[in-house]
């Protein structure tokens, strides 16, 4: 296994654009399209991500679509575990289990396949981003309907400022950038 490796994330936050008024007025966007671009960046973000599970004998990475998608297989990768993708209704082939949740306005679903977990595998969770903690949640939720044992929550930007956490509580929430506002 890969030593352990402090990493610096702050820098991070510089390559992150930051866009006010998308996707409504109000509301500023990080952009982290800047950051996947950028090859140190990247690579970086990667390495802290991991350096946190790499002795937390990971089974599996499970990515929500469709951000969770770019970072889950790369983290898995590193954590020499597998990958498994957290889709929207209608997209897996074989049978899914599934999981409806409540949004701001409205109602979602998350699905993965029935066979992606086996009881007592340790799994992770990853995303970009932890902002109400609905999404987050509703992944723990499935995962822990299939008897994944949940040993953490990962993701690039948390906004404390939405309190997303507090829907995870008794789990491990690593974020490695936080903006306030």
């Amino acid at each position: 296994m890969t030593p352990k490796v402090s990493v610096d994330c702050e820098p991070l936050k510089q390559l992150i654009r930051e866009v006010p008024d998308f996707p409504k007025p109000g509301i500023l966007f990080y952009d982290i399209t800047t950051l996947l671009k950028d090859k140190r960046g990247f690579a970086t973000l990667i390495d802290a991500l991991s350096e946190h599970y790499l002795e937390k004998d990971i089974d599996l990475v499970l990515g929500m679509e469709a951000r969770g998608f770019i970072f889950g297989p790369a983290l898995a990768y590193r954590l020499n575990a597998g990958f498994i993708p957290v889709r929207k209704p209608g997209k897996l082939p074989a049978a899914t289990a599934k999981y409806d949740y409540a949004l701001e306005y409205g109602t979602s679903t998350l699905e993965i396949h029935r066979d992606a977990i086996q009881k007592g595998e340790r799994v992770i969770i990853v995303d970009d981003l932890l902002a109400t903690g609905g999404t987050a949640e509703a992944t723990t939720k499935l995962a822990a309907s299939l008897g994944a044992d949940i040993a953490g929550l990962g993701f690039v930007v948390e906004l404390d400022f939405l309190k997303g956490r507090d829907k995870l509580r008794g789990y491990d929430v690593y974020s490695l950038l936080h903006y306030d506002k």
